[in-house]
Order: structure tokens, then C-alpha cells, then sequence
């Protein structure tokens, strides 16, 4: 890649990082990215409300099927800790999942295409709110829209070999759902419980029997049910409670076992509500697929690695958080691949991290031998 246009991509990058947005609020960020690509290339720009894409249409038609490549652009709700030069200016929300990175090595790839061509079409996604799922479903609608056949994306991974790429054949990173449980009974005074209606013995047998219905033994991969917080009654010491909550997260290597699961949990609240006269409502939040990864996509990298000298990790056991790019490949076989952002490299999501610089050549590289 020039060295010009590889300075414009890190500075677009820092730009990005000094005004983070969080999920379905990424305004500027969207403003920014397209305002690039518009002047930097000759690919076409559309712009479809809460994200865009860009695509490259060569002059010769070709037999190749269409191909896509996603990066997320939301930021998430930490304070940052450091001295950057281009540090957060949006108290409370920072780029420390790195998708300021994502976007900035697409935008880049933009670039490339738009020197170099090639002989396919060529659809980049730009996608809002990946942090808590909404943004893949509605992107992933592309995919049947312009009948891509292949989708790919990169996602950057402290703690590894710089530019390794981690690979997994089947499911990358689990599925998970928030549950939101809510139990409503009758108010009573403290001194006369057995006039009103309860929910804390209900919400405690659920917390008690989350460990046997999540029991790893019953289960073909991971699952996990994770209290998240239990909120029963008021600080009132007159006052008996009447109302409760209990949030879960539920996570599963293989998504029917997961729905599987949130159908056993729903059933026994239900069951317990009807026996103590409680009303329950039940809602979902941040709903992520299973993110699979396709197996002839994943010998095609290898194969690709293999030629140019790239170092890649199979990585034994699925990521245990979550990722929407998993609704893409529901839709085109392709795969999601982590890619080792330095062994020095601050986790993810902590305050300290920041997307390292020297990903996004070696991302557009990734990239183009995918064509």
C-alpha cells in the first residue's frame, strides 16, 4: 500500500477515536467515514440511514461472484485513560474495541480498490451499533438484496502476535441474549407478608436453578446463564416486596442449545409465577447469533497465509463473547477472523486500550488476497 494513502488511513483513524459514538448513534462517525471515501475514491457511496456501504463495480464484467467486507464503527460507554493526542472528546463513551480500526482499514481497502481495481464487485460495509447486536441484522439484509455470495471481516485481538490470524472452522465467537425477568405481586406491610404476594422466593429458586438447567454436562458445547443483577422490593422496611427483577445473560457455542435454554428458563418462570399468583414479563436485549465460520472460507485463508508467509493460530475453543457478524453468515459463507494486535497490546474495552496503527496495511493486504 502507498505510503500516502496508508497516513490518510491512520489519520482518518484518529479522527474517528477523538469523536466516539455509542451503538445507533453513530451520526458523525457515519458523516466522517463517507465524507472519505467520497473524496479519496471513485467508489459509489449509499447511504442507507444508520450505515452505508461503498461498492466497486469494474468496467469488465466478470464470472467471480460478488464479494462483501464489514467493519463496525460504534464506540463504547468507558472513560479513557490516557494522553493520546487524539484522546476521546466525548466524556464517558471511547473507541476501545477498536472499531475506529475497522473502519479506518476499510477505508483504506477503499483506497486500494479504487487504485489497483479488480475484476469483481466489491461491496464495503460500513455498520452501526455491533455492540449490542442491533446493527448486523439490519446490514446483513444486503447480503440477499445484491445476492453476495461471500462475506468477510476482521476483528483486532490484544494479547497475540501482531498480524497472526486466529482461525476457527464453525463457530468463532457464542451466541448470547439478555433475559429481563419480571415478577409483580401484591404490596403488604412487613408485619402482615402473608397478605400480599412476594416474588423473592420465586426469583431465588430461578438463581438456584439456572446452575442445573445450564449444567455442562447436558450440553454438546458452552453454556453459560449469568446472573447479572437481581432487584427485589424498595428500601422501605414497612413495606413487603412486591416486585422483582432478575437479568440474565445467556451464552451458547451452539445457538439451538442457547434457545434451547432460554425456552427452560422462560417455562420454569412461568410455572412459578402461575403457582404464586405473580404476574411475569419477560424481554430480550442485545440478541447475538452464533457466528459461524464456514469451512471452505477458513481453507482459503489458510491457503492464502500459507503463500505469503502469514503466521495463523487455530484457536481450539470458540471466543466466549459475542459478535453480529454471525447474521451475515447466515446469508453468504465467509468467515470472521481475529487478528493479533500485539502481545503488549491493552485488552479490549479497558481504558488504556488503542487500536494499533500498524493492522491496517496488513488488514488491506488481508483483503485483497480475498479477491
Amino acid at each position: 500500500m502507498k505510503q500516502e494513502l496508508l497516513e490518510k488511513a491512520i489519520a482518518l483513524r484518529h479522527e474517528l477515536h477523538r469523536y466516539p459514538e455509542l451503538s445507533e448513534k453513530e451520526v458523525r462517525t457515519k458523516k466522517i467515514l463517507m465524507e472519505f471515501i467520497k473524496v479519496n475514491t471513485d467508489l459509489q457511496v449509499v447511504d442507507r440511514g444508520q450505515w452505508f456501504y461503498a461498492v466497486y463495480e469494474p468496467k469488465k464484467k466478470s464470472e467471480k461472484g460478488r464479494i462483501a467486507f464489514r467493519a463496525d464503527m460504534d464506540a463504547i460507554s468507558v472513560f479513557e485513560d490516557s494522553n493520546l493526542p487524539y484522546a476521546s472528546e466525548n466524556p464517558g463513551v471511547a473507541h476501545k474495541c477498536g472499531h475506529d480500526g475497522h473502519s479506518a482499514a476499510l477505508a483504506a481497502f477503499a483506497m486500494e480498490l479504487s487504485e489497483t481495481g479488480t475484476d469483481r464487485e466489491v461491496y464495503l460495509i460500513f455498520q452501526h451499533a455491533e455492540e449490542n447486536g442491533a446493527g448486523g441484522k439490519v446490514c446483513a439484509q444486503l447480503i440477499e438484496e445484491k445476492q453476495i455470495e461471500t462475506v468477510y471481516a476482521l476483528h483486532n485481538f490484544p494479547g497475540f502476535e501482531e498480524g497472526a490470524l486466529l482461525l476457527r472452522e464453525g463457530t468463532i465467537n457464542c451466541a448470547s441474549m439478555g433475559m429481563e425477568l419480571t415478577f409483580t405481586g401484591v404490596s403488604a406491610h412487613a408485619s402482615q407478608p402473608e397478605k400480599g404476594r412476594n416474588p423473592a422466593a420465586v426469583i431465588s429458586r430461578l438463581v438456584l436453578e439456572l446452575e442445573k438447567m445450564a449444567a455442562p454436562e447436558c450440553h454438546e458445547g458452552l453454556i453459560l446463564a449469568t446472573v447479572v443483577q437481581v432487584d427485589i422490593g424498595e428500601r422501605a422496611f414497612g413495606v413487603a416486596a412486591h416486585k422483582g427483577k432478575l437479568l440474565l445473560t445467556i451464552r451458547g457455542q451452539i445457538e439451538d442449545e442457547m434457545n434451547a435454554l432460554r425456552d427452560r428458563i422462560e417455562n420454569f418462570a412461568k410455572e412459578q409465577a402461575q403457582q404464586y399468583g405473580l404476574l411475569l414479563e419477560t424481554a430480550y436485549h442485545d440478541v447475538f447469533p452464533e457466528t459461524y465460520n464456514h469451512g471452505e472460507s477458513i481453507e482459503k485463508i489458510r491457503n492464502i497465509a500459507d503463500e505469503k508467509g502469514w503466521k495463523t493460530q487455530t484457536l481450539e475453543n470458540p471466543i466466549r463473547s459475542s459478535e453480529d457478524f454471525g447474521w451475515y453468515l447466515k446469508k453468504a459463507s465467509g468467515a470472521l477472523v481475529w487478528m493479533g494486535a500485539g502481545m503488549e497490546c491493552t485488552p479490549i474495552h479497558s481504558a488504556e486500550f488503542d487500536y494499533n496503527d500498524n493492522l491496517i496495511e496488513r488488514s488491506v493486504s488481508f483483503f485483497q488476497s480475498l479477491l
